[in-house]
């Protein structure tokens, strides 16, 4: 029966792009208890509204369902957004190192400044990255690690005296330490193919207390809103261990403070102990677990290491071990006996084939129907290898990590080899579960609107038109794969990525028109007004009165996040405003009142002075005042 109270909210007056067949557009929406209500026009929505109703005026401006990423790491994100200076979007190296400059003056030893993924070289004017010398001239004292992609690290002297390379280091297995003629490392770390030692050596690096990462996982959510994004799939992650690196996002759940959607893959940690763990996690985890906010989704992306292919094209194709086959197939037999639906990465389909060979063997005896299994990245994959995957029911979930290492795969197999890399209109055309993601936050960045921009005009962040027209996607399509073809992902089909009644009131409104502007722009696309589940997680510009549940400022107050906000650094960009916005939200957030008698309530007046905490380990900020522990 439907409801008859009046709704929670009603937005109206907008260009509604719904993603229903059945009702394609309209021009207002009711919300109650978090679904849609009603859509329609503004004379049959309107008034529905009670006195208790928010009602807020679209000003003729379009909206769209909320963005899912089918592939990001937000878990472990958010645990050091708040510690990382984000060169994504930036365009310049100049920019960049002006930025890194900045930085280093305002971080406390034994604080590093870290430039973790999200950008490529080819990004830059310069089309190259800064030199070690150019890094340690910047910063002579400071640690400063800076990963670029998946092929390579660079530190500084201070990092390198840091994290204690030496001479005598020896060379990491599938990795390798840089040296000069003596010996002595040089600050640039190669992965080949492995990331392993890129990813060790940043794990030695100063972590943020609970507190702070809790602070800072608000503040990456906060920053995924403000590109429109409502929904995330985790897809686990190297050094994300189960249950320990969730209790972070556990606490927001509990708390009701997330404002983005989580669906987690539990993803295994160690070579040899795979089996051990599947059987663990199957034993004492529940598949769908949790609510509409925060729930299971099954295993992955890291089944078994045998079947790792490391996407670094800077390096040739790496060929997995013979065990492959054996490893896996006792891992898949655990997730299909425990009816688990997996997620794979596979960048080659070499790889893909060899999966497929273990996933139908295990379907001859444990039937596959209705898990939502699928391959990620499969940015090689054969038609043979679809019409396979088709056949079995699974999908294919893919990012744009082209758009950040074309130019590298270009370089290795051709231009030729990359016009459908990955086919994904070749896949939609099979009908076969395809959407679409970023693999952010190291490989690529989180921006969706990169990835919109890479679907419809096969063009890399630098430029490089590597897609050919002819196997690009129309705006429609892209934002169905960003919408309601994730869906199938999280096992969550009616439930979102389209505007319809009775469905999850997820929606964005962007700054410009996603249907009429330039191509050349929607890259640039940020959002002006956010929800999730109802409820406002961001406004902006004419809506930023409705935007009153942001979190208090970054901590620490030497925070990257504060100074420069995030993607193509907004908030430098904001200045005075991004810094009004902080104050706003720190007043109310603050416990210290007049109590303080260092600065009162001017917070930011002290965060912006070069005093270093007195204190080293509590990450507080001018003059070690204690407000900031908030």
């Amino acid at each position: 029966m439907a409801s008859t109270a009046p709704p929670d909210l009603i937005l109206h007056h907008g260009v509604v792009t719904t993603l229903d067949r059945a009702k394609p557009l309209a021009s207002a929406v009711a919300i109650q208890d978090g679904r849609f209500l009603r859509v329609g026009s503004d004379a049959e929505i309107v008034p529905l509204a009670g006195p208790a109703t928010k009602v807020i005026d679209l000003k003729g401006r379009r909206a769209l369902p909320g963005l899912c990423d089918n592939h990001t790491h937000i878990i472990r994100g958010g645990l050091n957004f708040n510690m990382e200076l984000r060169w994504d979007g930036v365009r310049s190296l100049a920019d960049a190192m002006s930025m890194l400059k900045r930085q280093v003056a305002v971080t406390p030893p034994p604080q590093w400044v870290r430039v973790v993924g999200g950008f490529t070289e080819a990004q830059f004017a310069e089309k190259r990255l800064p030199t070690l010398d150019e890094l340690n001239a910047v910063a002579p004292d400071t640690p400063v690690f800076i990963l670029h992609l998946y092929d390579r690290a660079l530190l500084n002297a201070a990092a390198l005296r840091a994290v204690g390379y030496t001479k005598d280091t020896p060379e990491p297995p599938g990795g390798q330490i840089a040296r000069d003629g003596h010996g002595n490392p040089t600050g640039l770390l190669l992965a080949k193919p492995n990331a392993a030692i890129l990813y060790a050596t940043l794990a030695k690096g100063p972590k943020l207390p609970l507190e702070y990462q809790i602070n800072s996982t608000r503040h990456y959510m906060r920053e995924l809103n403000r590109l429109g994004i409502t929904s995330t799939i985790d897809a686990g992650g190297g050094f994300q261990n189960y249950p320990e690196d969730y209790e972070v996002i556990q606490k927001l759940a509990d708390a009701g403070q997330l404002t983005v959607r989580i669906a987690y893959n539990l993803f295994t940690q160690k070579p040899k102990q795979e089996k051990d763990d599947f059987l663990r996690w199957t034993a004492g985890s529940k598949y769908k677990q949790g609510d509409d906010y925060f729930r299971h989704n099954g295993a992955g992306e890291m089944l078994v290491f045998s079947a790792a292919d490391f996407e670094d094209f800077r390096q040739p194709r790496p060929e997995m071990a013979p065990e492959m086959e054996g490893e896996l197939e006792d891992v898949v037999r655990i997730l299909a006996q425990n009816r688990w639906p997996w997620r794979m990465h596979a960048t080659y389909d070499e790889t893909i084939r060899r999966a497929l060979d273990v996933f139908e063997r295990v379907n001859r005896d444990i039937p596959l129907d209705g898990l939502h299994w699928f391959f990620d990245h499969a940015e090689t994959i054969s038609d043979a290898s679809i019409e396979r995957i088709a056949a079995l029911g699974g999908g294919v979930a893919v990012q744009h990590r082209m758009a950040y290492q074309g130019e590298y795969f270009v370089e290795r197999y051709g231009a030729a080899a990359a016009e459908a890399t990955p086919p994904v209109a070749r896949m939609l055309a099979k009908g076969i579960n395809v959407s679409a993601g970023t693999d952010a936050t190291r490989v690529a960045s989180y921006n969706p609107w990169v990835s919109l921009a890479w679907l419809i005009t096969g063009k890399t962040v630098g430029g490089l038109q590597i897609t050919p027209q002819r196997n690009c996607l129309d705006r429609e399509t892209a934002l169905r794969m960003w919408t309601e073809k994730v869906a199938w992902f999280s096992d969550e089909v009616g439930q979102k990525g389209v505007i319809q009644e009775g469905r999850l009131a997820d929606l964005t409104v962007p700054d410009r028109d996603f249907y009429a502007c330039a191509e050349s722009e929607i890259a640039d696309t940020t959002a002006l007004l956010t929800l999730v589940g109802g409820k406002v997680v961001y406004g902006a510009g004419e809506f930023a009165a409705w935007d009153d549940a942001g979190p208090p400022p970054p901590m620490p107050d030497w925070s990257p996040v504060r100074r420069f906000g995030g993607y193509g650094a907004w908030g430098d960009k904001e200045g005075a405003t991004m810094q009004a916005a902080l104050r706003r939200n720190a007043l109310p957030a603050c416990g210290c009142s007049s109590a303080c008698n260092v600065h009162g309530h001017d917070h930011l007046a002290a965060a912006s002075r070069s005093i270093p905490a007195a204190d080293l380990k509590s990450f507080w900020g001018a003059l070690g005042c204690a407000c900031w522990a908030v």
